[in-house]
């Protein structure tokens, strides 16, 4: 079964069960409209009957030093005690359970594995897409474009702005990606 995560969760927020968590999802209104979902460790790859099954009864962004992050309260979670003993479990869905992406969006583990193509020549397969923060990286910056970061064939990695201007097609079903690249992009961002 695959999983998707949408939040790590990290220390308790408040006395009555709060946990603050990072933030690891788009849609944090989706545990408004489906608030079932699990609890288990990181890298947990398991079925669903060994996750351990939770409802969002609410949530809220924090400002300030906690901005990105997300404060979730789950039911039967109501002490600090209680909410200390989901530390570090990420929260989980299985992967058929995501929204539905507007025309022209991709879910990011969805472009891990792709192939990138600068017209026809391969330039090597995505292994991570990096969204650039602030100087202290407590913020991640809207306006600009995330970066794929692509493994060349040779073993180096080269980082790749993943905007309109230079997409020609994605294909996820083929793990595919055709971008057109600026002459001298890919020495300069090597």
């Amino acid at each position: 079964m695959r999983w998707v995560t949408l939040a790590q969760l990290l220390r308790p927020q408040g006395r009555k069960g709060e946990m603050l968590a990072e933030l690891l999802t788009d849609f944090p209104e989706r545990f408004q409209t489906q608030p079932r979902v699990y609890l288990a460790p990181a890298g947990f790859n398991g079925h669903v009957a060994a996750a351990r099954e939770a409802e969002v009864t609410g949530f809220w962004l924090p400002v300030g030093k906690n901005a990105g992050r997300i404060v979730l309260s789950f039911a039967g979670i109501e002490s600090i005690n209680d909410a200390e003993k989901l530390e570090r479990l990420e929260v989980l869905i299985p992967e058929e359970e995501r929204l539905e992406l507007e025309e022209d969006a991709e879910y990011i583990d969805d472009l891990i594995g792709c192939t990138v193509y600068d017209g026809a020549t391969p330039v090597g397969e995505v292994s991570g897409v990096d969204f650039p923060t602030t100087p202290d990286g407590t913020r991640r910056l809207e306006d600009a474009a995330p970066l794929l970061t692509v493994t060349t064939p040779a073993g180096d990695e080269v980082l790749i702005p993943y905007v309109t201007a230079y997409l020609i097609s994605t294909d996820t079903g083929t793990k595919r990606i055709e971008m057109n690249l600026p002459a001298g992009l890919i020495d300069l961002n090597l």
